[in-house]
């Protein structure tokens, strides 16, 4: 069955962190890549990060460069994206997704129902 849940979300001030979870079915983690996306109102969905499961490469959006960082475990079939140095315009709902990969929606096949990120100023 294919299933990705998301958590961590919440509302943070600038400046400070966060941690989101992804935790997915044996199936979905199974997926070559495993990314995560955020949509903010009024705005189209954006790639965040994505990392590949083979060889644990990983790909930033130049937006989150230095600030958020990608990560899995195996053992618990689970992606992170550990977000430091938040700003007002990270604010959005995240989703983690399954699929080959890149930062382009289109190459995911399953998604998870998103957390919402808040961060004020």
């Amino acid at each position: 069955e294919a299933q990705l849940v998301e958590s961590g979300g919440g509302v943070v001030q600038a400046g400070g962190s966060l941690r989101l979870s992804c935790t997915a079915s044996s199936f979905t983690f199974s997926y070559h890549a495993i990314a995560w996306f955020r949509q903010a109102p009024g705005q189209e969905r954006e790639g965040v990060s994505c990392i590949f499961r083979s060889d644990g490469d990983t790909d930033y959006a130049d937006s989150v460069k230095g600030r958020f960082t990608i990560s899995t475990d195996n053992a618990k079939n689970t992606v992170y994206l550990q977000m430091n140095s938040l700003k007002p315009e990270d604010t959005a709902v995240y989703y983690c997704a399954a699929g080959a990969g890149s930062l382009h929606e289109h190459w995911y096949d399953y998604w998870g129902p998103g957390t919402q990120v808040t961060v004020s100023s």
